[in-house]
């Protein structure tokens, strides 16, 4: 009993101390230096993200963000459903900065009071497309201005969210997307 008892204490300490070992060697996460909130502002295509219950389903996403007059952005979310015939599925939301010197730091929320982070890791000069994770790395985005990217671009933005210590394996490209790659 005594063996028993000392070998599952012992098996669960070897998981903690592993599992506190694998958090220390992900890499530290930073975002961009700058954001300019006006010129982020607009419509923005997922063109690839991780899997998650919220967007279960979804085709077609959206994200269109608009600055509001006390500094927060509203956030809208939107999405095709096709296994329910297409219905359109949306999502309204808030943002705010919480790095004010950088504005690459904000909160999201859908449903007050909870608020999860939107990280912007990777922004194009031109404000083209986009890198959003957050640091527990639960979640990851890959956006555009445009509903497809072409492929070298992509597997490039794939290249750099693997370098912020994300399974790129794990990313679930966009329909159109998938369509670009089966033309090819």
């Amino acid at each position: 009993m005594k063996f028993t008892l000392l070998s599952i204490l012992a098996f669960a300490l070897i998981i903690v101390v592993v599992g506190c070992l694998k958090k220390n060697i992900t890499p530290p996460m930073e975002t961009v230096d700058r954001v300019d909130l006006k010129r982020y502002t607009g419509r923005w295509y997922e063109i690839a993200r991780y899997p998650h219950r919220f967007e279960k389903g979804c085709s077609s996403v959206t994200a269109d963000y608009s600055l509001k007059d006390d500094g927060t952005i509203s956030v809208l979310n939107q999405c095709i459903l096709r296994e329910y015939g297409d219905r359109a599925k949306k999502a309204q939301g808030r943002a705010k900065v919480i790095d004010t010197n950088t504005n690459a730091k904000l909160k999201v929320s859908f449903f007050w009071p909870f608020y999860g982070a939107y990280w912007i890791l990777k922004l194009d000069k031109d404000y083209q497309y986009a890198i959003i994770g957050e640091p527990s790395r639960k979640y990851v985005w890959i956006l555009s201005r445009t509903p497809r990217i072409d492929n070298t671009l992509y597997e490039q933005l794939a290249e750099e969210i693997e370098k912020f210590g994300y399974d790129t394996t794990l990313l679930i490209k966009s329909e159109t997307m998938l369509e670009t790659e089966n033309r090819q």
